[in-house]
């Protein structure tokens, strides 16, 4: 699918803000065209510390929370956890299991059977709370939806806390406090907190009530950082400071359970980005909760033998391995029914909706994401459930509003629930179609949607990256939705040699260079196929045979592009990361 290269051009006293803050003009361009225009903003952006984040008594209902469980613990009540089965839900039912253990409260957490039961808060939950003495519910990362169980919860007595991040449906649940920075009438200055986000704000004003000191706050970031990558969240403002500290702390963490993950995954002793977070750590408890039990992840956070840690670790590795072979599989259906309704038609519908009858219905939401990233479409995928139903999970696009839209439907839904960018949903196969149809009749999408944009930071050649400024631009971190790496263009690059990398030879490395003469390596990740193919057509077989052989060959070709520094054997150099590639037409 061809991009659509846009150079940003907004202004700004690019200069004058450089000499302010001791920066590049180049940094401050960044910033700018991320939308930080302001002084206090870059500074809070660049030098953010954690007594830049906002105060948990300003969210709704956290004093009236705070209140009821410091009563619980003065009646040494015992809690219910009910948390969720993806990362996000794991990393927040543990900070509430440790913070209200350290507060002396005997905690246990419940999770949803997700084939069984699905998402969120249920009655068999409540009961087996209830049959266990605990009087006194507490949600993370769900509950927001949860109105009739959270009614039948407190018919039986139960006083119910809310924490969840997810958008309010029709009404709020009745429960004792509700704490959700999407609340209509949320006093909180930050709506983007995640699930554990929520919860870690909680554990912090029930540390400030009950004397804990500050210092011990800091021991729970690095789960934070953890589910907030993982669930997807964009990483501005409060989200950007504790993402930034939880990674300081992960390389040196107490937690048997992540020590022992990350050193079966290759990270020990290495410093970890939110990109190890994403595609490494967070995808093996996601896996846990999809194919196997959650219990299998919460087991391993809360193990304190490390050969025991050691072994879980290695366990819940081999489950993401099958899983990753599980979600190839269900990928490569969703791509080929994609293809069938383009031949069929010539075109796409708005938003796609794609039935895998046998595909296992926690994988339906990655797959979701496969296939919007490679059509750049809003999807959602499909699989039956029990008699008559289908669960579905949606992936959306930045210029439609997934929850929106699916709210115009919900009297198809038997329950669904999301945000812009992810939904999930149960409903009646017999409705997919009207759903279908209603969903693309009410989109309002043009073409232009369709069409992937890469958003260039400036045009510069390489020959004026150096290390110094690689360094500065690794200031912008932490990197992802919300807070993209810088990318940078350069028109005309000769191939000199291009090579194949890694187990699965999916690395394109290609040594190019410039008009002027500079040279460097340039890597390609999960897109040498694309690459190859891009060669293919714009200048045919031949000259890709040549530029792997090594030889002089016709390519020119237009980079976008991230600048790294390679270090091998004790050398250091150059390299860039490939974004997009195209071809430059000149006019003869």
């Amino acid at each position: 699918m061809r991009e659509k290269w846009i150079v940003e051009t907004k202004k700004g006293d690019f200069d004058g803000i450089s000499k302010e803050l001791g920066v590049s003009p180049l940094l401050v361009r960044c910033m700018i065209n991320r939308g930080i225009t302001e002084l206090p903003q870059m500074k809070q952006y660049l030098w953010g510390t954690l007594a830049d984040l906002h105060e948990p008594m300003k969210m709704k209902d956290m004093e009236r929370a705070v209140r009821l469980l410091c009563q619980a613990r003065e009646q040494e009540a015992r809690i219910a956890i009910a948390s969720d089965f993806d990362c996000d839900g794991i990393f927040s039912g543990y900070i509430l299991w440790k913070g209200l253990g350290r507060l002396g409260l005997d905690s246990r957490i419940y999770t949803p059977d997700r084939v069984q039961e699905g998402y969120g808060l249920n009655e068999r939950i409540v009961e087996e709370a209830l049959a266990d003495s605990r009087n006194i519910l507490v949600t993370c990362d769900n509950g927001i939806a949860a109105v009739p169980q959270i009614t039948y919860a407190k018919k039986k007595g139960m006083t119910v806390i809310v924490t969840d991040h997810h958008e309010v449906q029709e009404q709020m649940p009745a429960a004792d406090a509700v704490l959700d920075p999407k609340r209509e009438d949320e006093t909180y200055p930050f709506s983007g907190l995640c699930g554990a986000g929520v919860a870690f704000k909680f554990i912090c004003a029930l540390y400030d009530a009950c004397g804990i000191p500050p210092k011990e706050k800091e021991e729970l970031l690095e789960y934070v950082a953890v589910a907030t990558v993982a669930d997807v969240m964009e990483l501005q403002e409060e989200n950007r400071i504790l993402v930034k500290y939880g990674l300081k702390a992960l390389p040196h963490t107490k937690n048997a359970g992540l020590r022992a993950l990350m050193e079966v995954q290759g990270l020990t002793g290495r410093a970890i980005n939110a990109g190890h977070i994403g595609f490494v750590l967070a995808p093996c408890f996601n896996a846990a909760g999809r194919i196997a039990t959650v219990e299998e992840s919460f087991s391993l956070l809360m193990e304190t033998d490390w050969k025991r840690a050691l072994t879980k670790a290695e366990h819940l590795k081999e489950i993401n391995e099958s899983r990753k072979q599980m979600t190839e599989e269900g990928a490569k259906k969703a791509f080929s029914l994609v293809e069938g309704k383009l031949s069929e038609t010539g075109t796409l519908p708005s938003v796609l909706t794609l039935l895998l009858p046998d595909t296992h219905e926690s994988l339906v939401g990655i797959i979701a994401g496969r296939v919007k990233e490679r059509y750049n479409h809003p999807v959602i995928v499909f699989t039956r459930t029990e008699e008559g139903l289908v669960k579905g999970s949606g992936r959306s696009i930045d210029s439609y509003h997934m929850f929106d839209g699916l709210m115009q439907c919900r009297d198809l839904m038997v329950r669904f629930g999301g945000h812009k960018m992810a939904a999930g949903m149960t409903l009646a196969e017999s409705d997919l179609l009207e759903l279908e149809r209603r969903l693309n009749e009410k989109a309002g999408l043009t073409e232009e949607d369709f069409q992937p944009v890469v958003r260039i930071d400036a045009p510069m050649p390489i020959g004026f990256v150096t290390e110094r400024l690689i360094e500065e631009l690794e200031k912008m971190e932490p990197f992802g939705v919300g807070n993209p790496k810088p990318v940078f263009a350069e028109q005309h690059f000769t191939i000199r040699r291009g090579f194949r990398l890694g187990r699965e030879k999916q690395v394109l490395k290609l040594r190019v260079e410039n008009l002027q003469g500079n040279q460097c390596d340039a890597l390609c990740f999960g897109q040498a196929e694309e690459f190859d193919a891009f060669v293919r057509e714009e200048w045919g077989e031949r000259e890709l045979a040549r530029m792997y052989e090594g030889r002089e060959n016709n390519l020119d070709v237009a980079l976008t592009y991230y600048p790294s520094v390679n270090e091998y054997q004790g050398v250091r150099s150059i390299q860039i990361q490939i974004v997009g590639f195209c071809r430059v037409k000149t006019e003869k």
